[in-house]
């Protein structure tokens, strides 16, 4: 829901009144019932309240113990449902042993439902689009595919390798930058100690100096001063910085918009890298296997669209499916976004003319891959000049820090 300042003019007298709507057309309609015989003279967009933003933030933290259905279940459920339709078992006999086997009270709720639906006389896709959010858009063009074509567990059965195929590269993400969050995270524990710990000790010493101090022995003091007096509250600051960013990275489209684009920013060493890869990756391996599938060119691209977080690559791709309904090719609407390298757009124009389109989106497919992979397989790697440069610099300036006050005491001794 946004907020909109509608400006009223009712009975000569002119006034503002705060809507809350969907849309600013909604707002309008809104003014126009509360003020029966007014006039609309204009609608703003405005940020929402102070209050009501205090009182969403609030809200989220009650949001936090609710859990997401993991993917991994429905990973399992979806290979269920293929294994046991491929045995000729019927779907509202499948559906009914899932709820009774699976662990997941959300999922095992979901089906259940579902199953009650298709009893109905609902049709699966059907009863799987009331859970779009929690199964996604691929899931529910797999099953309207499957019931299109009668084969159910064939659907799934690709679907369930799609699925695994993203698992296992966010697994092998997560594992690689688990070395560097955990050196970087020691390495800032242990810098805080030896400053909490080893600065006062010198600290006592630097003061019956007559003489002006280093920077670095400065920088170190203040740093001190600032952790044994206020490092709770800088504590608690980076904490709530964090999930500020987070909380309206979530609820407000223009801050997640902006931080999008500035994560696929050529300036983001190895992030853009990272996050445009494997978006590409993700978006190519389901647009082809639902083209594969039998899945309509624009079909495929709208699901496969839907399933990219990244929202500044999400607009840009958007484009992709109005230029193909303008009549403009699939290879031309890619060159027009500016994402897709000239080989690739060279190999799907290809595929175009010699209709083996699912085969060149394969090799595209390939290729996002290969980077992604590399990017991942050599992570430490990258990561390790700037680990080596941080640690560097912290001795250094724990080092100069201490040091340099000693010399410049021991000089004057010698004098």
């Amino acid at each position: 829901m946004k907020y909109f300042n509608v400006v009223v003019m009712n009975k000569g007298n002119r006034r503002t009144e705060l809507v809350k709507a969907h849309t600013k057309m909604d707002s309008v309609k809104i003014a126009r019932k509360n003020n029966i015989g007014g006039v609309v003279i204009k609608s703003d967009e405005v940020s929402a309240p102070v209050e009501e933003q205090i009182s969403e933030f609030l809200k989220s933290f009650s949001k936090r113990g609710k859990k997401k259905i993991k993917l991994n279940d429905k990973i399992a459920s979806i290979r269920q449902i293929s294994v046991m339709t491929d045995a000729g078992i019927s779907i509202i006999d499948t559906l009914d042993d899932i709820t009774k086997n699976t662990r997941n009270k959300d999922l095992k709720e979901i089906y259940k439902n579902i199953s009650s639906d298709i009893n109905a006389g609902q049709s699966l896709s059907e009863g799987i689009g009331k859970y779009k959010e929690q199964f996604g858009h691929v899931t529910l063009a797999m099953t309207e595919l499957g019931e299109r074509t009668g084969n159910i567990s064939g659907s799934y059965l690709k679907l369930s390798e799609i699925l695994e195929n993203m698992r296992e590269n966010k697994a092998k993400f997560k594992k690689a930058i688990r070395y560097p969050i955990i050196t970087l995270t020691a390495m800032i524990i242990a810098f805080t100690v030896l400053i909490m710990l080893v600065v006062p000790k010198f600290k006592v010493m630097f003061e019956k100096f007559d003489a002006e101090l280093p920077i670095p022995t400065k920088i170190l003091l203040n740093m001190e001063s600032a952790l044994s007096n206020y490092g709770l509250y800088i504590l608690f600051g980076i904490v709530f910085s964090i999930y500020f960013i987070v909380f309206n990275y979530k609820r407000k489209p223009a801050f997640k918009y902006k931080i999008d684009k500035l994560l696929v920013n050529p300036k983001f060493y190895l992030i853009n890298n990272i996050v445009f890869y494997s978006t590409m990756y993700n978006f190519t391996l389901v647009f082809t296997e639902l083209v594969k599938a039998g899945i309509p060119v624009s079909e495929s691209l709208e699901n496969s669209i839907e399933i990219i977080q990244n929202s500044y690559l999400k607009e840009k791709l958007l484009t992709v499916n109005e230029n193909i309904g303008r009549g403009i090719s699939l290879s031309e609407s890619f060159a027009e976004t500016g994402l897709f390298e000239d080989m690739l757009i060279q190999m799907v124009r290809a595929g175009e003319a010699g209709g083996q389109l699912d085969k060149m989106m394969d090799k595209v497919t390939g290729y996002y891959d290969m980077r992604f992979q590399d990017i991942i397989d050599n992570l430490s790697t990258y990561i390790e000049p700037i680990m080596m440069f941080l640690i560097a610099g912290l001795v250094l300036l724990m080092a100069l820090g201490i040091f340099m006050p000693m010399w410049d005491l021991g000089s004057a001794v010698n004098k």
